[in-house]
């Protein structure tokens, strides 16, 4: 099996007055279909406008920077499952397949954020499908005048208004009056939203950074989207040590850049290549992954297709190489003296490391 596993920058998929969308096409990194996942990201303009819509995959949104609005309706539209969301910068929004959701950027700035989901039932493999509620791409402009007017009981010259009236297609730019007749939502943290950026970490390495991890029993909503949601910062020239899932990941490069090795099927090293700010990569299912940050050090947010996936850690105390001590140096065919020191190392071990490493100092 062969997989192209080199990161990517996303194609502009439009981009308009109120911003633009971007995403990351299986045409151009075919392992999205083959792993089925998706990815895209979103830029608003301030008083940009997404239009509602709902989509054949469901994602978690992560914003990147500035200030959003989100309105959120899940299917049924029954008591409490609709909502007025403020997000900002580290805010984790999940977004459920069908539900319909619009985004606005109240904010003076940019807001920037990046979608990673499931593809299990996407359309086309590896990438999102959105259906348009409004604009002259949404399913009002394309229904019949006769039908609209029998739907919501107006006229002919009022059906052709709603399905007519609004030019845009997927981001608009409200004006100044329109802009003001929205209200500014919330930014407390909701039952829909969680701030990753500033949850407590799951591990953290004094000169080798953190590693935060939202799941559905820290976080009830994200079953909704079936996925798991990570946040890791390595400082300069820290490690993130090997490691493999039980479900596809997706690596999203939030700030900075490094090396990122990858291990597939044989043992054969599939990828081993520098990564930067904006780029993508996908770990497919039980790949080994191993992330070095470069001197500035780097930021990633990566999701697993599972809110309780099963991860292998080859170094920590939880190694899965932490067994018996005859059977690890018969199986390494080492030396006594080296495994002694090998078992020492995964048991007082972290999964991620500061700088300090064999190459740099004497084995103790």
């Amino acid at each position: 099996m062969n997989m192209d596993l080199s990161p990517k920058f996303p194609q502009t998929f439009t981009e308009t007055e109120g911003g633009g969308y971007y995403n990351w096409a299986a045409t151009d990194s075919e392992v999205l279909g083959q792993a089925k996942v998706v990815a895209g990201k979103l830029v608003l303009k301030p008083r940009g406008f997404a239009l509602p819509h709902y989509a054949d995959c469901s994602k978690v949104g992560y914003v990147l920077q500035g200030n959003c609005g989100v309105g959120l309706t899940l299917p049924g539209n029954k008591k409490g499952d609709t909502a007025f969301i403020g997000l900002k910068k580290g805010d984790v929004i999940p977004v459920p397949a069908t539900s319909v959701s619009w985004w606005y950027n109240y904010g003076n700035s940019d807001v920037v954020i990046v979608f990673l989901g499931d593809a299990t039932k996407a359309y086309v493999p590896g990438e999102i499908t959105y259906f348009l509620l409004a604009g002259s791409q949404g399913h009002l402009a394309a229904l019949s005048p006769e039908f609209i007017a029998r739907t919501y009981h107006v006229n002919g010259e009022k059906a052709q208004k709603l399905a007519n009236s609004q030019k845009g297609v997927l981001i608009i730019k409200l004006d100044q009056e329109q802009a003001e007749g929205i209200p500014k939502p919330s930014e407390l943290e909701t039952i829909w939203t969680q701030n990753i950026d500033g949850a407590s970490p799951d591990v953290e390495v004094k000169n080798g950074g953190k590693c935060t991890s939202l799941t559905g029993t820290k976080f009830p909503f994200l079953e909704e989207v079936g996925l798991n949601v990570t946040r890791l910062v390595l400082e300069s020239s820290a490690t993130r040590t090997p490691s493999y899932a039980s479900d596809a990941r997706v690596f999203y490069v939030a700030k900075g850049g490094g090396q990122v090795q990858i291990v597939g099927l044989q043992g054969k090293l599939v990828l081993n290549t520098k990564v930067e700010t904006g780029q993508l990569f996908v770990v497919p299912k039980l790949f080994m992954v191993t992330i070095s940050a470069n001197e500035e050090g780097v930021e990633l947010v990566s999701i697993v297709t599972s809110t309780r996936p099963v991860i292998g850690e080859l170094a920590s105390k939880n190694s899965v190489l932490n067994t018996i001590p005859s059977i690890l140096q018969v199986s390494l065919n080492i030396t006594p003296e080296l495994n002694h020191h090998f078992r020492r190392m995964i048991e007082t071990g972290t999964t991620i490391v500061p700088p300090l490493n064999l190459f740099q100092a004497r084995w103790g």
